[in-house]
């Protein structure tokens, strides 16, 4: 089924991009050997925060964080927490 959206939310779907766009740029800073993924984690939700927007992730269907955060053996849904980034190849 397709939904047809109005201009409004046609309007605020680019903003909400926008913003994810930012935070993913302003993240790529901060990923470096030894960092945590829960500080990952807790820069993007205070960024995201300070725009005046919420997570999308944190607390959907119980989702605990703002971001995932996937560390070489997680496949999918990596919940950030105490591990730290190695040295080696980081894939945004």
């Amino acid at each position: 089924m397709i939904i047809c959206k109005s201009r409004d939310e046609i309007r605020k779907i680019g903003e909400a991009g926008q913003l994810v766009a930012q935070v993913l740029s302003k993240m790529k800073d901060l990923i470096k050997p030894g960092v945590t993924t829960e500080e990952l984690d807790q820069f993007a939700e205070e960024l995201i925060l300070k725009s005046g927007a919420t997570p999308a992730f944190k607390g959907y269907r119980g989702y605990p964080k703002s971001v995932c955060v996937e560390i070489n053996e997680c496949v999918v849904h990596g919940i950030p927490d105490s591990r730290r980034l190695k040295e080696g190849v980081f894939r945004f």
